[in-house]
């Protein structure tokens, strides 16, 4: 059977698997993913690992329990997300609700590729549960695939923040700083940016942060809100086009 082609305007779904191999079988989750694409055998889709892998794949055999994936070595996978050039740890202090799973998808779609849950002085909360990590890393995948991105993040568990650890540059936002971002942005090395809780970080953190080598940074003259302050700053990050 020929291979069919995807959605119109020739783009293809793409799907996220385990591993890239000549022959995926997919598990029921992503085959009722399929199902609801309304993706028939014969059709292209493409495959990433969510590791920097991605390749296109023909559908050979899809039913009720699992679907059956063959790389097609003669064709070209074709994402638009492409990476930073070092990569980038968001560090974000434990949010309330929904508001940590948005802050994982944006943050997802702008480019993060490590996502650092930290417990700190003035969160709102302690502590997200083994479920919602779950789901974190879950909302991390499809934000990945929706956005085409070869890498999914990973969400890592809470840690205190005077456990967190990093490599290259620490950039932290802080309302008393006039330091800018783009000033400081290099890319010779990885880079975390760190943004705190509603009620900011306490004086003691901001210490323990610079004596560690850390950089306080402005994000304008504006208040922002705590899911608001990261995505503020990787949105900065992305502006600058690399």
């Amino acid at each position: 059977m020929g291979a069919r082609h995807g959605p119109p305007g020739g783009l293809m779904h793409r799907l996220q698997v385990g591993e890239l191999a000549p022959t995926m079988r997919l598990g029921p989750q992503e085959t009722r993913h399929l199902h609801v694409l309304r993706l028939r055998p014969g059709e292209r889709v493409q495959v990433f690992d969510g590791r920097g892998g991605e390749a296109v794949a023909v559908l050979s055999e899809l039913d009720a329990g699992h679907a059956l994936l063959h790389l097609d070595p003669a064709a070209a996978a074709h994402s638009r997300g492409a990476e930073y050039p070092q990569p980038v740890t968001l560090a974000i202090a434990l949010l309330k609700g929904d508001k940590l799973a948005d802050v994982v998808r944006a943050a997802t779609e702008l480019g993060a590729a490590r996502i650092q849950l930290l417990i700190t002085a003035h969160a709102e909360a302690r502590d997200i549960g083994a479920q919602k990590l779950v789901r974190l890393r879950r909302i991390a995948g499809e934000a990945a695939r929706q956005s085409e991105r070869r890498i999914v993040p990973d969400v890592l568990e809470p840690v205190p923040l005077t456990k967190l650890t990093w490599e290259g540059q620490l950039l932290t936002a802080h309302p008393g700083s006039q330091e800018r971002l783009t000033d400081l942005l290099t890319w010779d090395a990885p880079l975390t940016v760190l943004s705190g809780p509603e009620g900011g970080l306490s004086t003691a953190e901001v210490e323990h942060l610079t004596r560690q080598g850390a950089r306080l940074i402005t994000l304008g003259p504006r208040i922002l809100r705590a899911e608001t302050a990261p995505l503020a700053l990787l949105g900065a990050m992305a502006a600058t086009g690399v």
